[in-house]
C-alpha cells in the first residue's frame, strides 16, 4: 500500500453547543485561507439560514486547509442526533476524527453517538476540550469522563492512548497544558499533522470513488462527493456508475473539484485519498461506486440506521388555504419530498392514506421540523399530523425505540421532572451530583414518552433544564404513555378575532390568537383549563347600547397570545388534530373543519 503524506483526511464530532464550528471558523482564519481586510460573517460554515438561526450544524460540510506544505481535508459534522445520517457517512470520507468536548458539560448523548460510530471504524481520535476559559470548567473531570466513555465504547488500547488538546475556540488558542499560556492553533495542527494518519491507497487498483454526500449547482446539475480511495479522476474521463455493486451504466466527468478552503476548485487531476467532487454524474445516489470501465470495483455500500418517527405530510385543506403559499397541490409537495430523499438517506418517503398524503419518517422531531420549515421558507402549505414512533415486529414481539434522556437541571426540580419522565414509562438510571447546584439525570425512556415533553420540560424547569435524548435500541412496547391533559378551545364560525371575546375567554385557558387574527370553524384558538374541548366563539362583538355612562367600557387588558414554534406545535397536538403551516404562519385546528 502506498501512503499520502501530504493528505490528512478529519472530522470534527461533537455534541451541540460545544463550539465545532467556531474552532471550524479559527482554523480557517489561522491558515490564510482569508485576506486581512475580508468581511467575514461568524460561523462561515453555517451557511444556511436555518444553521445560524437555530446554532446547530444540519448539513455535514467540507473544507480545506493547508499547514505546513500538508493539506488538511476536515468535515464539519452536525452535533445532533436527528442527522446522524450526516455523520454516519462522513465518517466514510476520514482516517481520523476530532472529538470536541465542553470543559463543564463533558459528554453528551451525542458525543457517545458519534464516537461509537468513529470507533466501530476503527478510527483513531484527538480529543480537544474546548472552552477552558469558562468560570465553571471542570478539565480534569471531564478528561476521566472522556476516558469512562472510550473504555465504554469498547476503544482498543491503540484508540485509548489519544492525545489531548485544550482550546478556547472562540480565542483561536490551543494548549498541551491547560494552566499554560497560548497565542494561535499550532499545538493543534501539530497534532493533527502526528496522530491523524495519511490516507493508504492501492497503487495497482483501478479507480474508486465513493460517493458520500450529494450537492446541486444550477450550473453543472448533482454533483457528487466523496474520497478517492484508489486511482485518480481526469476531467472528461469515462466512468463506470455501480448500484449496489451492479452496473448502471457510463458517465463521463463534466468537472472534477477540489476543497481549496470552503471553495470548490476545478482540476485536471484529483489522485487516491483526496477528498473530491464529481459533476456530470445525475442519477448518482449515496453510497454508490464510481470505478473503471475496464475493471469495475463496487466499494461496501454505506448504511445508515432505520428512521424511528414518521408524520403525515398532506396537502391543506383549511379555509385559509392559498392565502399564504405558493406551492398547494400535492404534486408539488411529492415533489419536493422526492427531492430530499436523493440527499437525506435518512429520511424515508412513502405513499399515505390518500392521494393527498405522505408518510415521511426520520430520525427525529427536529430532523422533520427542519425539514417542514424550509418547505415553508419555499413557498410550501402543508398540513401535519401528530408524529408516531415506529413500532417494530421481533419473534412476534412487538418493540419500539428506546431513547438515553441525559437531564441537566437545578437540584430543585430533581423532583418533579422525575416524577414526569417515570410517568412517561422513563426508568432513572444514573444520576450525577457535581455539588455545583445542578444535577445530572440519566433515563432509558421510549421515543414516545418525549414526543410533547420538552415545551412541559421547559415550563417545568423555568427554562434552566437542559434535556438531550440518544437512540440506544428498542424495547418490547412499554403500553399506554399518558398525552396532553388539558382540552382545546375551538373556534365555532369563520371570523377574525376580537379583543372582547378573548377578554372573556381568558379566564377559560390559554389563548393562542391575537386581536384581528383570522379565524375558522374547527381551528384551535386555545388550551382549556380542564379535559374536554370546548367550542368558543372567538369573533363574538359587544352588543352595542345607549348607555354611555363613565367607566362602562373600560381598556380590556389581554394576557399576551402564547406563540407556537413548529416544534412545539408538532409536540402539542392529539391525534385528532393537525399543525397547519404556511410561509407566514403556524395554526393549529382540528382534523374536520366542516
Amino acid at each position: 500500500m502506498s501512503v499520502r503524506d501530504d493528505l490528512r483526511n478529519l472530522a470534527i464530532i461533537a455534541h451541540v453547543d460545544h463550539g465545532k464550528t467556531t474552532l471550524a471558523d479559527a482554523m480557517l482564519w489561522q491558515s490564510g485561507i482569508f485576506r486581512e481586510n475580508e468581511t467575514v460573517v461568524e460561523r462561515v460554515m453555517d451557511s444556511m439560514d436555518l444553521e445560524r438561526e437555530k446554532g446547530i450544524t444540519i448539513m455535514a460540510k467540507n473544507m480545506a486547509i493547508t499547514y505546513k506544505g500538508v493539506k488538511i481535508n476536515i468535515v464539519d459534522t452536525p452535533g445532533h442526533a436527528d442527522f446522524g445520517g450526516e455523520v454516519e457517512r462522513t465518517l466514510n470520507m476520514v482516517d481520523g476524527v476530532l472529538l470536541l468536548v465542553d470543559a463543564t458539560e463533558g459528554p453528551l448523548p451525542q458525543t457517545r453517538f458519534v464516537l461509537g460510530k468513529a470507533l466501530e471504524q476503527g478510527l483513531p481520535a484527538i480529543v480537544v476540550i474546548n472552552k477552558i476559559d469558562r468560570p465553571d470548567r471542570r478539565i480534569q473531570d471531564v478528561l476521566n469522563e472522556v476516558y469512562d466513555l472510550f473504555i465504554d465504547l469498547d476503544a482498543t488500547e491503540e484508540q485509548l492512548e489519544f492525545p489531548v488538546i485544550y482550546t478556547n475556540a472562540k480565542a483561536g488558542i490551543a494548549l498541551t497544558d491547560p494552566e499554560g499560556q497560548g497565542q494561535d492553533l499550532v499545538p493543534l495542527f501539530e497534532t493533527i499533522i502526528s496522530a491523524i494518519p495519511a490516507p493508504t491507497f492501492d497503487p495497482e487498483a483501478p479507480l474508486q470513488f465513493l460517493v458520500t454526500n450529494l450537492d446541486y449547482s444550477d450550473y453543472v446539475g448533482l454533483i457528487a462527493v466523496g474520497k478517492i480511495v484508489n486511482g485518480a479522476m481526469r476531467q472528461g474521463q469515462e466512468v463506470v456508475l455501480m448500484k449496489k455493486g451492479v452496473e448502471a451504466g457510463k458517465v463521463h466527468l463534466s468537472q472534477i473539484l477540489s476543497y481549496d478552503g470552503l471553495d470548490r476548485t476545478p482540476r485536471e487531476v484529483i489522485t487516491a485519498g483526496d477528498i473530491a467532487a464529481v459533476a456530470g454524474v445525475p442519477a448518482a445516489f449515496i453510497g454508490d461506486t464510481l470505478t473503471d470501465p475496464e475493471d469495475p470495483r463496487a466499494l461496501p455500500v454505506i448504511t445508515v440506521e432505520e428512521p424511528t418517527i414518521s408524520m403525515m405530510f398532506s396537502v391543506n385543506t383549511s379555509p385559509l388555504a392559498g392565502k399564504e403559499g405558493r406551492l398547494l397541490t400535492s404534486r408539488h409537495i411529492k415533489e419536493r419530498l422526492d427531492k430530499e430523499v436523493l440527499y437525506n438517506v435518512s429520511v424515508r418517503v412513502e405513499p399515505g392514506p390518500t392521494r393527498e398524503s405522505f408518510r415521511v419518517s426520520a430520525r427525529g422531531e427536529l430532523q422533520l421540523a427542519v425539514l417542514i420549515e424550509m418547505m415553508r421558507r419555499e413557498g410550501f402549505e402543508l398540513s401535519l399530523s401528530k408524529p408516531k414512533v415506529l413500532t417494530q415486529e421481533i419473534d412476534g414481539e412487538t418493540r419500539e425505540p428506546l431513547e438515553l434522556a441525559v437531564v441537566d437541571i437545578p437540584e430543585d426540580y430533581v423532583g418533579i421532572i422525575t416524577e414526569k419522565l417515570s410517568s412517561r414509562r422513563g426508568r432513572l438510571m444514573k444520576m450525577v451530583n457535581h455539588g455545583s447546584g445542578r444535577v445530572r439525570l440519566e433515563f432509558e425512556i421510549p421515543s414516545r414518552g418525549l414526543i410533547g415533553f420538552r415545551g412541559q420540560f421547559l415550563n417545568d424547569t423555568r427554562g434552566t433544564g437542559l434535556l438531550n435524548a440518544l437512540l440506544v435500541g428498542t424495547t418490547p412496547y412499554a403500553g399506554e404513555i399518558v398525552g396532553r391533559i388539558n382540552g382545546v378551545l375551538v373556534a365555532d364560525r369563520p371570523g377574525r378575532a376580537v379583543s372582547y371575546a378573548i377578554f372573556h375567554l381568558q379566564p377559560r385557558g390559554t389563548i393562542f390568537v391575537k386581536p384581528n387574527d383570522p379565524a375558522y370553524r374547527g381551528m384551535i384558538v386555545g388550551e382549556n383549563t380542564r379535559p374536554d374541548d370546548m367550542v368558543v366563539n372567538i369573533s363574538k362583538e359587544k352588543k352595542l347600547t345607549n348607555m354611555r355612562a363613565s367607566g362602562t367600557d373600560e381598556a380590556l387588558r389581554l394576557v399576551p397570545a402564547r406563540q407556537f414554534t413548529l416544534e412545539q406545535a408538532m409536540e402539542f397536538i392529539n391525534d385528532d388534530e393537525l399543525v397547519e403551516v404556511t410561509p407566514q404562519s403556524i395554526r393549529l385546528r382540528k382534523r374536520l373543519t366542516s
